[in-house]
Order: C-alpha cells, then structure tokens, then sequence
C-alpha cells in the first residue's frame, strides 16, 4: 500500500515537472547558451525532432563514478594537475615563514612596551602568534604548512592567507594584493593611535 502512494506521488510529481519544464527552459534557448558543442549539436537534435527539453537536459548529463575514457573535442578540460616542482620545499617554507613571524614577536613585542596600553598582550606558542589588544580585539597569525602559507586572523579586515612571494621577498594575500607586514602595521597603528613599523 505504502509503494502505490509512493508511486503515485511520484507520477503526479513528475506531471508537475513535466507541465512546468517548457516555461523553465527550451531546446533553443540551450543550444543559443551551450559552449558545448557536443551538447549543442544535441540541442539541435532535439529541437528539430521536437524532443522534450527535459529528455535533453538529463540526456546531456553523464552520471558515472568512473572517469571518461575520452573527451570530447571542445568541451572544457578538468583541473589542471599539480606541478610539484613549483611548490615550495617544506623546509623553506618553515624557514620564511619562522622567519617572518619570530621578527614579528620581536617587533611586536617592542611596540608593546613603548605603548603601555591595557589589554596589550603577545603570546607565541605552538607555532601561533596571537597579540591581544583588549577590547580592540585579537590578530592570530599562524603557518599552514600544506598549503605553504602564513594565516591571518584580523579583527578589522577578517581572514587572510599569504603565499609567498619570491620577487618582493613578502607574504602577499593573493586575492587583494595586500602585503602581510604591511597590513598589520598600518591596521594595528590605526587601532592603537601609534605609528608602527615592522619592515
């Protein structure tokens, strides 16, 4: 009993889908948006047969859990493999990156104490860097090691992550081009009413 309701509710489902699918899209209006031209061509199969753009769009798709054999010619290629070789050794990511932050504990640490501001605190511990500005709020900077790349937790501008850069010899975040020492002291100068300088 239970499977005929099932059975049903899926017939009248598929009755809706089906009555709706013209006004959703069209065999034309596919093969007008495609880059594919495999899926163009059957686009263009469909429409001239007067197929069902819904047999279309589910007959366009390929449901496997093994890769092609081929590809088609034109149609987009996969992810790029990775080239291992550009990546930065894991022993001189360490030694940038340490490099980076124990200067930036020392310099920290002496802004700390000219400024005497309450709530200020520095802390490195387990490869993190955390400095404590009150109730300004608190930076973490840290290595992530797989990715070859030093974090940055902000309270003014969020989370960051910078890759190294060997033609400025900088940690640079990628997506804005914000250079890591250069953030940190013009955010916390800012915050704290302070000129600081860590370069």
């Amino acid at each position: 009993m239970a499977s005929r309701r099932l059975l049903l509710g899926l017939t009248a489902r598929r009755r809706r889908l089906q009555s709706r699918a013209p006004q959703l899209f069209s065999a034309a209006s596919l093969l007008e948006a495609t880059p594919s031209p495999s899926l163009s061509a059957a686009a263009a199969m469909a429409q001239s047969s007067g197929g069902s753009p819904g047999a279309l769009l589910f007959a366009s798709r390929t449901i496997s859990s093994t890769r092609p054999a081929a590809q088609t010619a034109g149609d987009a290629p996969g992810p790029s493999p990775v080239d291992h070789k550009l990546i930065m050794s894991e022993d001189k990511f360490h030694k940038l990156a340490d490099d980076t932050i124990h200067d930036l504990l020392e310099k920290l640490e002496e802004y700390g104490d000219s400024l005497q501001m309450d709530g200020f605190d520095i802390d490195y511990g387990n490869q993190v860097l955390t400095l404590r500005l009150g109730d300004l709020g608190t930076y973490v900077v840290n290595k992530q090691t797989p990715n070859r790349q030093i974090w940055l937790s902000s309270p003014v501008s969020g989370p960051s992550r910078f890759d190294w850069e060997a033609a400025t010899n900088s940690w640079i975040y990628r997506r804005t081009g914000a250079n890591l020492v250069q953030l940190l002291e013009e955010e916390i100068s800012v915050l704290c009413g302070t000129p600081l300088e860590l370069s």
